[in-house]
């Protein structure tokens, strides 16, 4: 690769968001599409790894007339950079500025997930990363890591739209610059690589994206795991694909918290214990009796227990699952209880919890709307409402996907009380904040 070669993360992270999630796929596509208007010219998989490393800067023009069809947008908007031309009258300033500006603000929209890319910053992540090379191993991976983490910590103040395009120039920058590492860095790549797609597949699924982009990522993440012989991530994303399962097939939510804690790795005490809350959800929700969901409780509260005390504030790149608290667990134990209808235990746990422990924005938003969907089946209507108010005013502006999900749950279970001022006024906002 020429040294001023940067991996062209913007096409990367078009073709995974429409689908084309390996160069494989995404050249047979190609074309197809190529045939379909009768474009002579086909692409081969070496040609689509030139485009996305830099390598190649500028498609020709039947390339560029087949990938304005793929993604609907000049391959300008796709991180390819026209040839400088020596002479000749260039566009004016102020016009080039505001279309340069009104593409960074449009660029692609990733699917609806993420209305704000910010170009520069990710131009200027990929070309350090590689600039870095020549200054040694740890100041590639400080910066990578610095950058997911700071990713994560925006995540859970501002949404997963704010997130989702920084990680995924992230996971570009993590696997052109693993292509060509020696053996030592390009494992560690790899090891923070698992992290950030298990961070996608979060984002992904929070920002409303489907089932097979959410599984792209998990399975990515899985493959790293498997490929650096991470045991502890590997059941990692195990248990953050059982969270991932719709509430619905509560079978497949115990199948995969269960291979979490039984397969042949080790997960650390904090993540363990997540893991065995996970269980107890998904046993609630298959019917099982409230004494061995209660009993799967006590295994988590026991595993915690066997945690080291956190070292720093957690960390997207940090031990495993340092976030994972005694505060969390008791909660989180409240929505088992929930799902094994014990409303009234779980109404207590929330409200004594909700209001002593210190929880971050989304997690704070999240658990309220669930405080509010037990205040429901509770029979308390409008504490529900009034609860599921505090959910919708910290999730509205950062558009947490879980949470209005579950909020819109509790307003199908409060619409036979909709003649009630607070029930009434809940539906409204929340009716309110998906038309717009």
């Amino acid at each position: 690769m020429p040294e001023h070669a940067v991996a062209n993360w913007r096409f990367v992270a078009a073709r995974i968001e429409h689908g084309w999630h390996t160069q494989e796929d995404f050249a047979a596509a190609y074309d197809e599409t190529a045939r379909e208007l009768g474009e002579r010219a086909r692409i081969s998989v070496r040609q689509v790894r030139r485009w996305e490393s830099g390598e190649s800067t500028w498609p020709n023009r039947d390339a560029r007339s087949v990938l304005k069809s793929m993604f609907g947008c000049p391959p300008d908007d796709l991180g390819f950079r026209r040839p400088v031309r020596p002479s000749g009258r260039r566009p004016s300033g102020s016009g080039r500025h505001l279309e340069e500006h009104v593409r960074r603000r449009t660029f692609l929209g990733l699917a609806g997930v993420a209305p704000v890319l910010d170009l520069a910053a990710l131009e200027h992540l990929t070309a350090a990363a590689h600039g870095a090379r020549s200054r040694g191993e740890g100041e590639i991976l400080g910066h990578l890591r610095t950058a997911l983490d700071d990713a994560a910590r925006a995540d859970g103040l501002a949404g997963p739209r704010e997130a989702l395009p920084t990680v995924l120039g992230i996971l570009a920058a993590i696997n052109s610059t693993a292509r060509t590492a020696a053996g030592g860095l390009r494992r560690e790549l790899l090891v923070l690589g698992a992290r950030g797609a298990e961070l996608a597949a979060w984002l992904h699924r929070d920002a409303g994206a489907g089932a097979p982009a959410v599984a792209y990522w998990h399975h990515q993440a899985t493959e790293w795991a498997t490929l650096t012989g991470d045991g502890a991530m590997h059941a990692y994303v195990l248990l953050r694909q059982a969270q991932a399962t719709d509430r619905t097939d509560p079978a497949r939510m115990l199948d995969l918290a269960r291979a979490a804690t039984t397969g042949p790795w080790t997960l650390p005490p904090r993540p363990r214990a997540e893991a065995l809350q996970q269980q107890a959800r998904a046993l609630a929700l298959t019917g099982a009796r409230v004494e061995e969901v209660v009993r799967t409780l006590d295994q988590a509260h026991h595993a915690l227990d066997q945690a080291a005390p956190a070292s720093g504030p957690a960390t997207c790149t940090g031990p495993l699952g340092d976030a994972y608290t005694s505060e969390r667990l008791i909660v989180q134990s409240a929505i088992c209880y929930r799902e094994a209808g014990q409303n009234e235990r779980a109404v207590s746990l929330f409200g004594e919890h909700l209001v002593s422990a210190v929880f971050a924005p989304r997690d704070r938003a999240f658990f309220t709307a669930q405080y509010s969907g037990a205040l429901v089946a509770a029979g308390e209507p409008d504490e529900a409402a009034a609860a599921a108010m505090k959910a919708l005013a910290l999730a509205a502006g950062a558009r947490f996907g879980q949470v209005l999900a579950e909020l819109h749950r509790t307003a199908d279970h409060l619409a036979p009380y909709d003649r009630r001022p607070p029930v009434r006024e809940f539906r409204q906002r929340l009716r309110e904040l998906a038309a717009a």
